[in-house]
Order: C-alpha cells, then structure tokens, then sequence
C-alpha cells in the first residue's frame, strides 16, 4: 500500500520571520495526518525549517540540487550541504528550472542519481505543456521525461523515489485537470515505471503525487483517485490553514 504524500513547494517566498510564522501556525494543524508531510522551503530557509519541524511529523525538503559534490557552479547547493542541514527531500525538475533555468531531462537525471546515491529523497517532477496536451503528445512526452529522469536509477532505490505530474498548463494558473484526466495521466507514468522495472516497483514502490493546483476545495476528489498518491502543493502550501486542509484532506 502506498502512503499518501503531500509535499508544500514554497518556491521564491517566504523570509525566515515569514517561515518561523507559517510553521509556527502549521505544526499544530498537521499533527495528526495520516500521510507524509514535507515543506520545501528555499535555500535560506532551510535550516529555520529543520530546527523548527525537529521531533514533529513534518519533513523538510529543498527546490533542487547539483549533481556533482563541490567545485566551480556559482549559486549552486550540493546535496552534502542539504544533508549537513537535516534536509531529508528535494524537488528535482520543477516546470520552472525547465522553463527558466535550461533544465534538460539529462540534468534531471544526473541530478536524481546524485540525490540517492547521497540519502536524499527526489521529488521528480514531470509533466506536459498546454502546447503538447493540444498536439496529442501527452504519453510520448511523460514517457520521455519518466525514462529519462530514472535512467540508471535501481530498482532498490524507488522507494525512495517520488514523482510529480504538473500539467505545466495547470501550475499557478488556476486551471486544474479534472480528477479522471489526472488520474488517466498519472497510470502512464505508472505504466512506464512498470515497462522499466516491474509491476511491484510501479504498484508499491513509487508515489506519483499530482501537481497542478491542488487546493483546499479540490484535494477530495482529486486523492479518491486510484492512481493519485498525493500532491506537490505551491500556492495553499503558503498558508497553514489552506495546506492543513490540503493535508488532513480525508479528516
């Protein structure tokens, strides 16, 4: 059985008196989820987060990670330094790195290699354009970016790995996938992740979280879903009470 996980994407937001304020209010509200509950926090936050979620449910991830352990990448963190911190999990091929930051599928998986091979815990995510949807390139694409991304990665290692499907259509724009076509687009790269290593591996190692707008008003409908083991949460993961109903979203 898969246990549900839902992860908060802070992206750019959040100074430390803005985090010591939200985990202050959120730790209360969340003390009794029955899923998994991670806060992916920027770079300056981290180690705020850490301290402040110690001996509590909830895990603290970072927004990405270089691949390799130290040397010459100006504004780059390596996975040691997030480990030296307590980070447990880290968003690896968000939309946006792709979008803005010359994210490649070959980085996403050097990136997702480094990250295991160190302890951490890959939220990979995944998923197509408005552009691609309406040209019928949906499975290709998904295919694509979920071989890609797991290329080398060992059948031993996918229990720790998390994918997230964002329908780059979907993120911040307030259009969200009805829960079926999530669902259906979830199976296909479930449906690979089995092609690649096997039924049991896709069945009950790996959680594929949705990740287009997932909020307080559609998080039932969309977690009744089959295929759907949580949510990579951006815009309701900035206030306590949206994230706690995100995330005691079957209370």
């Amino acid at each position: 059985m898969r246990k549900p996980i839902i992860a908060g994407n802070w992206k750019m937001n959040n100074t430390i008196a803005a985090t010591k304020a939200l985990i202050t209010d959120l730790l209360p509200l969340v003390k009794d989820a029955k899923c998994d509950v991670v806060i992916c926090t920027p770079y300056t936050d981290l180690a705020t987060a850490v301290e402040m979620t110690k001996g509590s449910n909830v895990k603290v991830g970072a927004e990405n990670v270089h691949w390799a352990e130290k040397g010459a990448f100006t504004g780059e963190i390596s996975a040691d330094m997030l480990l030296e911190l307590g980070v447990e999990y880290v968003i690896i091929g968000h939309s946006e790195r792709r979008q803005y930051f010359g994210e490649t599928d070959q980085t996403v998986n050097m990136r997702v290699k480094t990250a295991l091979a160190k302890g951490l815990k890959p939220i990979v995510c995944v998923g197509e354009t408005l552009e691609e949807r309406e040209g019928g390139k949906v499975e290709e694409v998904l295919v694509r970016q979920t071989t890609e991304a797991l290329k080398d990665v060992a059948s031993a290692d996918l229990d720790r790995v998390v994918i997230a499907y964002e329908p780059v259509w979907a993120i911040g724009t307030g259009k969200t996938a009805t829960a079926e076509v999530a669902n259906d687009t979830i199976k296909i790269i479930r449906d690979t992740v089995r092609n690649l290593y096997c039924a049991n591996c896709a069945e009950n190692k790996v959680r594929i979280q949705y990740g287009g707008s997932m909020n307080p008003k559609n998080v039932k409908e969309l977690m009744a879903m089959p295929e759907i083991d949580g949510g990579l949460i951006g815009g309701a993961s900035l206030k306590a009470v949206d994230f706690s109903l995100v995330v005691n979203y079957d209370a």
